[in-house]
């Protein structure tokens, strides 16, 4: 255990290529010769098959016109997890739309702070938002609850909030809804 295992390293100048695999090689080591079959039927390749016959390259080459026929004719199927995603997608938004500015009578959905959800295939629920103003006395506390929201919506596997400053929040991105409430309307 206590002995010291030296490494040593060799110098090359050229590595040979090894020898590449050949069909006869392997007849060989099993003891058949080219002319030698043993009785065994063999039937002809496609490649045989094909300089046998007498089609020309451009008759082989062509595409049958019903090769695609039934593949074309067929509609997509609907995505399951397209509907389910669209379903969580809705399920989020209103989670948002439950969560209320501290200081203005109007949810942040409407209030035209969340600027995007994305969810992912992994069910994790991306939101993109900001704040009405960077010295908001809510900046501390706002994402985490919607963190915290977002995430006990059921399906969601893991919730993460991106608090952006740009572009800045101005009135215009309220929807109208939201300005009735607060009688800008």
């Amino acid at each position: 255990m206590n002995s010291e295992r030296k490494i040593e390293r060799e110098e090359v100048d050229k590595v040979d290529t090894p020898a590449k695999a050949r069909v006869e090689d392997a007849r060989e080591a099993d003891g058949e010769e080219d002319g030698e079959e043993d009785g065994a039927v063999v039937a002809p390749s496609p490649f045989e098959a094909q300089q046998a016959s007498d089609e020309s390259a451009r008759e082989t080459m062509e595409r049958k016109k019903d090769y695609l026929e039934g593949f074309l004719a067929r509609q997509p199927m609907p995505d399951p997890d397209a509907e389910e995603s669209d379903d969580l997608q809705t399920a989020v938004e209103d989670a948002l739309k439950e969560i209320y500015d501290p200081e203005i009578p109007v949810n942040i959905y409407d209030l035209g702070l969340i600027y995007g959800v994305e969810i992912t295939p992994n069910k994790e629920a991306i939101v993109t938002m900001t704040l009405t103003t960077p010295h908001c006395p809510v900046a501390e506390s706002m994402p985490g609850e919607v963190e915290l929201r977002v995430g006990a919506v059921p399906g969601v596997g893991h919730a993460e909030v991106n608090l952006v400053w740009d572009p800045p929040w101005s009135p215009d991105k309220m929807t109208d809804e939201a300005r009735l409430e607060l009688g800008m309307l």
